[in-house]
């Protein structure tokens, strides 16, 4: 493990056994992939006191565990802030960057997650017990079309 104590026997039988039945639940039923995205602004996020954030991130951890655990959670992903976005368009073949999210609002994407699950009422059990669906709406689309990763 890079930078990091040796995994051990245990922790290698454990993450064989998850590939293991990730691979049998593959085999067994066709699933279905969601984007799940959470949006915010810097009110939502500047309004949490800071005494609160370990809690918070520690639930969104727990979140995290247990549906990569489960095969369900393919991704997690936080985004940077509004400031950090960059909007790319290309005319007559020539790249124009420029500062700021696509659409002119206050709300932007805090994170992201990719869910592979059986059906879209498993889709929304799963985002609805997102930490921050209580704070913030959670918004749920499938990602009916999926071009296969080249092997390497």
């Amino acid at each position: 493990m890079p930078g990091g104590a040796p995994e051990s026997p245990a922790a290698g039988r454990q993450s064989t056994s998850l590939a293991f039945l990730e691979a049998q639940r593959s085999a067994e039923e066709p699933t279905m992939k969601y984007l799940v995205t959470i949006y915010g602004s810097k009110e939502t996020w500047e309004s949490i006191p800071a005494e609160e954030w370990p809690a918070a991130i520690a639930a969104q951890e727990a979140f995290n565990r247990k549906y990569f655990d489960s095969g369900e959670l393919v991704g997690a992903y936080g985004s940077g802030t509004e400031a950090d976005a960059k909007v790319i368009r290309v005319r007559d073949g020539v790249p124009a960057v420029t500062d700021g999210p696509y659409l002119e609002t206050k709300e932007f994407m805090g994170s992201f997650y990719i869910l592979d699950v059986a059906d879209e009422a498993r889709a929304v059990e799963i985002a609805a017990d997102l930490p921050w669906a209580s704070h913030e709406a959670v918004e749920l689309v499938p990602l009916p079309h999926e071009s296969p990763a080249p092997q390497r």
